[in-house]
């Protein structure tokens, strides 16, 4: 049953690239709505059950969730316009880079990375050489779409970094209610300030939205916050890095989407060097999950 589950959360996250590479309706808007969406559906169980951990958290543990929703925001923001300008194949290779923005972030806390994760850092940088590379002779877009891509993986580690603190005193449900919402508040502003449209939409964009929401949010985000509690987090991280693969395969069948041979190659580079980079880092401590997309 465990891997069955863990099979729909692989799933999950996959489907979420292509099916918003194949909306029309702008990045902005389909962040906020699946943002929007999911805090509404988890709010009648967050608003009874949590309602003691509510009402007992520190100043400095609503900043962290505060920071934690607008680094989501920004994370949805920027990779979800990223499917908009290179491949889904790419987007996904690239934002998966979180865990390299994580291990950076540790050096600048003062922690030294081993051997095995420099080496696993080197493989995955040379992979984004590569597929960067590829993207700037196709297209100006498509290069913008990668940078954007990695700028969603920057955002994503620092997501994790500070839900890790914040979480030490909040429930599953009570956490991801709460960063949801400041996600989707910040999303609201950014599209209002902004101009972006929220509706007026085909029929067809807000089944898309839905099927979004369904597949990443509950199908993927919470089948895997469930298994963390029978699985450990590097299992989770080594299985998630299959997204790649998967959601390429399904850009590919759904969408079309052709790639140059020496951009699988950089996939790969990328996919053996995370894998490498996870597993070191768990040997020596807990590892953080990557942000299911």
């Amino acid at each position: 049953m465990t891997v069955l589950l863990l099979a729909v959360a692989i799933l999950g996250v996959s489907a979420s690239g292509p099916l918003m590479a194949a909306t029309t309706a702008p990045a902005l808007a389909i962040a906020f709505w699946r943002n929007a969406a999911a805090t509404v559906l988890l709010a009648p169980t967050a608003l009874t059950r949590g309602r003691g951990e509510l009402t007992t958290q520190s100043r400095r543990r609503w900043l962290l969730v505060a920071f934690a929703g607008v680094m989501l925001a920004a994370h949805f923001a920027t990779w979800i316009s990223s499917l908009k300008l290179t491949s889904v194949a790419a987007a996904i290779a690239l934002v998966s880079m979180q865990v390299l923005w994580v291990v950076l972030i540790d050096v600048v806390r003062g922690v030294r990375p081993g051997l095995a994760v420099v080496a696993g850092c080197a493989l995955a940088i040379g992979g984004v050489f590569v597929i960067t590379g590829v993207d700037l002779s196709l297209s100006r877009d498509a290069l913008i779409g990668d940078g954007l891509a990695l700028a969603g993986g920057l955002f994503a580690a620092l997501y994790v970094v500070a839900g890790a603190r914040a979480r030490e005193t909040l429930g599953t449900t009570t956490y991801t209610f709460l960063v949801y919402g400041v996600c989707g508040v910040t999303l609201l502003a950014v599209c209002l300030i902004g101009g972006v449209p929220l509706g007026g939409f085909a029929a067809r964009d807000w089944a898309l939205i839905a099927a979004v929401t369904v597949c990443a949010q509950f199908l993927g985000h919470s089948v895997i916050n469930h298994l963390l509690a029978v699985m450990t987090p590097v299992v989770i991280s080594l299985a998630l890095l299959l997204e790649v693969p998967v959601g390429a395969m399904l850009a590919a069948i759904f969408l079309g989407e052709a790639l140059p041979w020496a951009t699988y190659g950089g996939l790969v580079l990328i996919l053996a060097g995370l894998a490498v980079v996870t597993l070191a880092r768990g040997r020596r401590q807990p590892t953080e999950t990557l942000v299911g997309d």
